[in-house]
Formats: structure tokens, sequence, C-alpha cells
């Protein structure tokens, strides 16, 4: 099947000026940055709380930081955890710990000591930049977990003076504000030292297209968290993806990134951290997404490109709208994560003058894998076309060479993952020959435009019947009195799996179950509509703001 090539009908499609394929990706991350350190020395490449680093400062900073982990004993190839919000301080971690061939290892600072306990037993990293938040925690490991150099980074240093000197205020709203920015740590390498280490010589080896770069967790398509391991060629050809698909954004100091989704995030990391590195761009940092410092930024800087996800896009355009704030100059907003609704596109676009599109990817594949059309033929309810180089099939997901109209969608590109760190098995079961199966149920219509369906291991069997919960889930919230829901399978001995909804209602006291559930069987057919409707005050969430549908359901069954 390596020899396979099926039709890629998606190319036509493409709006002007994107091409079909791109060459192979040569050299390694660091020549996006010095590339340009090259062409824009003195331009912004990071701004945060209104502090600006050049491009020029940014290099020394990396070398700087990478020469201190030399120093320590990083070497080529070793995991170097970084536990960080988003911060100029995660910028030069990432690229110092990358200059030396060592491996990023990526973290949410926001998990409980004991989910970051989990990911430290798998990779073994003994090298960690932390927040100061969280180094108390890295410090509680036991023995066997133990880091040999623990670097402890205040997030405030990198802002303004002002803005520092505004934390120190003896009041009670300033006080708060720094204990959620900072605390007080012992035993740990303060970050100000790093940078003040004597630079990394220039000619320190360099690692290669091929050398793994990024150790990223996920939970594919089971619930234990795995290391993807993407390479530098893997995450250098997504960026050139991401270039390729927006010609109308030029490279150079009249670009401008938002980091408002987290970076240790595989979304994040690619479109704010590498992408716009690679454009030369000005990246504004915001260590949680806060509509007001948002707008802030916007009257002068307005974003020429804008990762997001609904949530953000409709709080963004609330926010502009109440305070009458012009959202005009933003080029390009990219949603992802979940479905992007029709009804918030049509104001966003109009507020901005520019294009909310929506797009797809996985963690697994440095994460994008295509996204609509920048253009006037991007198709609502699809998340678009395979970028560039892509490759796609959709198969029966229980005999995944044969191809159907209706299946599990498998992709093959430069940006596809070498496989899960240490586990051989289920990396295996990942791949059919160099096809990666995404675990995800799709269409693609004659134009190439994709339509995801549902999950394979979130779909719901009952009494033989596989139910969608994509599908159920869009048809409730049709209902005026839903203002959103998730729906699960749960046991049942008569079934199997029963389909249950937690609703979160307009009004909990008038909530009619009932009626919800009549209506639903107007639309859907019986097997599908819900046994059980259960109503929830919320739903959880990711950080990026996708509904949890697992702890849901792990919800319900404790009730």
């Amino acid at each position: 099947m390596t020899s396979f090539d099926p039709p890629r009908p998606w190319t036509s499609s493409y709006a002007a000026g994107v091409p079909d394929d791109l060459p192979p990706q040569s050299g390694s991350l660091i020549d996006i940055v010095d590339a340009s350190v090259r062409d824009y020395p003195n331009a912004p490449a990071l701004q945060f709380f209104g502090r600006e680093t050049t491009y020029t400062e940014l290099s020394g900073q990396i070398a700087r930081a990478a020469a201190f982990l030399q120093a320590h004993g990083v070497r080529a190839g070793d995991p170097v955890a970084i536990v960080l919000p988003n911060c100029p301080q995660h910028i030069v971690a990432f690229y110092a710990v990358l200059r030396l061939g060592a491996v990023v290892v990526e973290h949410n600072p926001l998990y409980t000591p004991r989910e970051l306990r989990k990911q430290f037993e798998d990779h073994g990293a003994k090298h960690a930049i932390v927040w100061s938040k969280v180094v108390a925690s890295v410090q509680e490991f036991p023995a066997d977990l133990r880091v040999d150099t623990l670097v402890s980074v205040d997030v405030t240093t990198a802002m303004p003076w002002a803005t520092r000197l505004a934390l120190r205020l003896p009041v009670a709203k300033a006080r708060e504000s720094r204990a959620a920015l900072h605390a007080k740590t012992r035993g740990a390498t303060a970050w100000i030292d790093i940078v003040r280490h004597p630079p990394l010589a220039p000619s320190h080896p360099r690692p290669a297209a091929g050398d793994l770069a990024i150790i990223q967790y996920t939970s594919g398509t089971t619930g234990t968290p795995k290391g993807a391991m993407l390479t530098h060629a893997n995450l250098l050809a997504n960026a050139a993806q991401a270039r390729a698909w927006v010609p109308q954004i030029v490279r150079g100091e009249g670009c401008v990134v938002y980091a408002v989704l987290p970076m240790f995030h595989a979304y994040g990391l690619t479109l704010c951290l590498t992408f716009a590195m690679s454009m030369g761009a000005r990246l504004v940092l915001f260590p949680k997404f806060d509509p007001d410092l948002v707008l802030a930024v916007t009257k002068k800087h307005p974003a020429t490109f804008l990762p997001l996800v609904p949530p953000i896009a409709d709080r963004l355009l609330t926010a502009a709208q109440e305070k009458g704030v012009s959202l005009a100059g933003t080029r390009v907003a990219i949603s992802g994560a979940m479905a992007l609704p029709h009804d918030l596109v049509v104001p966003f676009e109009e507020a901005t003058g520019g294009y909310l599109v929506e797009g797809y990817g996985l963690s697994e594949c440095s994460p994008v894998l295509m996204a609509n059309p920048v253009a006037d033929n991007r198709v609502a309810g699809t998340v678009g076309l395979p970028l560039p180089g892509t490759e796609c099939r959709v198969v029966d997901p229980d005999d995944p060479v044969k191809d159907v109209e209706r299946g599990e969608l498998l992709v093959r590109g430069p940006q596809v993952f070498r496989g899960y760190y240490g586990k051989p098995e289920e990396t295996a079961a990942v791949f059919v020959d160099d096809w990666f199966r995404t675990g995800d149920i799709v269409t693609i219509d004659d134009a190439g435009f994709v339509r995801i369906v549902d999950r394979i291991k979130e779909l719901i069997i009952t009494g033989g019947f596989n139910v969608a919960p994509t599908e159920v889930e869009s048809v409730l919230r049709q209902h005026p009195s839903v203002v959103d829901v998730a729906v699960v399978g749960l046991p049942s001995e008569h079934s199997g799996e029963e389909v249950v909804a937690a609703v979160v209602p307009t009004d909990p006291d008038t909530f009619d179950a009932e009626a919800v559930r009549a209506y639903s069987r107007g639309i859907l057919t019986p097997y599908k509509v819900p046994k059980h409707l259960v109503v929830v005050d919320d739903l959880p969430r990711s950080l990026i703001g996708k509904v949890l549908r697992r702890q849901v359901r792990d919800r319900l069954l404790s009730e």
C-alpha cells in the first residue's frame, strides 16, 4: 500500500496562490529563527504587556540559555521539560533546547501535581524549565524522578518596568495579580541567571531535519496520554504549509500574530511559536485569554493572523462590541478544536473585514492537517481541504484497506509524526503501512472538502447500532431550551450502551426534558434519541474550550 497514490481532488479547490505541494524540508527549527534575525534584526519578535524583544535580542537570549543548559549537562537527544504559560521565556527556552539538539517536552502549567508527575514518569526528563508557581510540585517528585537541573521562571520579569512596579503596590488587587503570576521559590536556578550566561559557540553542532524535536502529549484515540514524537522536519513542514495557505500575508515586519492559545498545546505551538517566528512576525503573547488585554493591543497592532477557538472568537467579538473597539484589520483568523458556528462567522467577519475559517488537526500531525480556503469558496460545516502535500483516504474502520465514502480518515504527509515515545505497540496500532489512522469518521465531497462526522472511540453502540454523539448534540442544540449539551454512552444491561445527554438549559426551573426528547424524536431515528437528559450547570472543557466527553461520562457514572 505504500506505493498507493490516491487522487487529490481538493487541490482544484485551493485558493489562488496556494501550491499543490511543497519541497521537502531541510535544516532545523533553529534555522527559521536565524532567517528572521538575518532579515529583520531590529524588528520586534515578541511583545509582552507592551514590552518588545527584537529578533537580535531573542537570538542572544537563546544562545545564552542554550549555553547554560549545555554547561549543566544537557546533550543532544535529552528530553527537557518546559512547564510554562505563554511568555517570552517560553520561546527562548523552546529554541535553546532545540539549539543543542535536545528534545522539548511541553507540559500544561495548570496540571495537578499528579498529572504532571505521570508525564515525567513517562519521559524521564532530568532537566526542567518551570513556571515559579509549579516549582514546588516538581521538587516534591519522588527520588526516582528527581530533576538534576531545575530552572524557575518568574514571568513578571519579562514585563515592562511600570507593570512590574504596579504589581508590587501594597493593595489587594495588585497582590492578587502578583500571586496569580508568581510564587517565591527555593532550591532552583532563577531564569535571570540563565540569560546572563556567556553565549553558546556558533560552531556548536546543530540538529538535523530528521532529529526528534518535540514530545507532545496527547490522549490520542484512547484515554491514556501518550507522547507524540515530532521531528524538526515535521514541524518545519507544518509551518511551511501554514505559510503557503495564507499567501496574502506577507512575511516581515507587517505580520502580527496573537498567541491567545496556550503554546504548550500543539495548535498554539505550531501557529504561534514556529509559524510566527518563520514569518518574522511580531508575536504578541498573552499568558491567558483576556478580551480586554487583546483589545488594548488591537487598537495599535491588529492581528494579521489570529489562531483561536470559537469561544475565544465569540468573547472577543462581544467585548469589542460592548466597549466600542474596532476589530478592523484582523485579516485571517483560523479556528480549530471544535465546530465553528456559521452564526459566529458572519458577525466576526463583518467586524474585522477579514476571514474566519475552520481547520482541523491532531497533535500527531504537528498538528494541522486541513483548513478551509482563506477565500470565498470555503464551505461552512466542513474543516476544509487537506493542506499542500497532505494525502487522505476514507476507509472502513474495521477493514482499513477498504475505501468507503463514509469512514475513518487516514492521512499521510510530511507533518505526520514518527510514533509514540516508548510505545511501539501503540504506534503500530495507529498506522496502516505508512497511513496514520486519525480515529475520526469523515466524508469528503467531490470538491475535496472534509466533514467530520465523529470520533470512533466516542461512537455509542446501542442495541448493535452506532450513534454519533455529534449528530445528536447538533439536534438538541437547536431546541430553544438548550444552551449546550454533551452526549455520551452509559452502560446498559439491555442494549450495551444507552444514549444520555448532559444538558445546560436556558432555565433549569422550567426545563422540560420530555419536550426536548419529543422534539428530537421528530428528527432522529428512535435509537439515537437520548434515553435520559441530565441537567448540569456547565460542561468540562479543555483549556482551548473543547468539551471533554470522557469527563462528562465519568461524572454521570459517579452520580
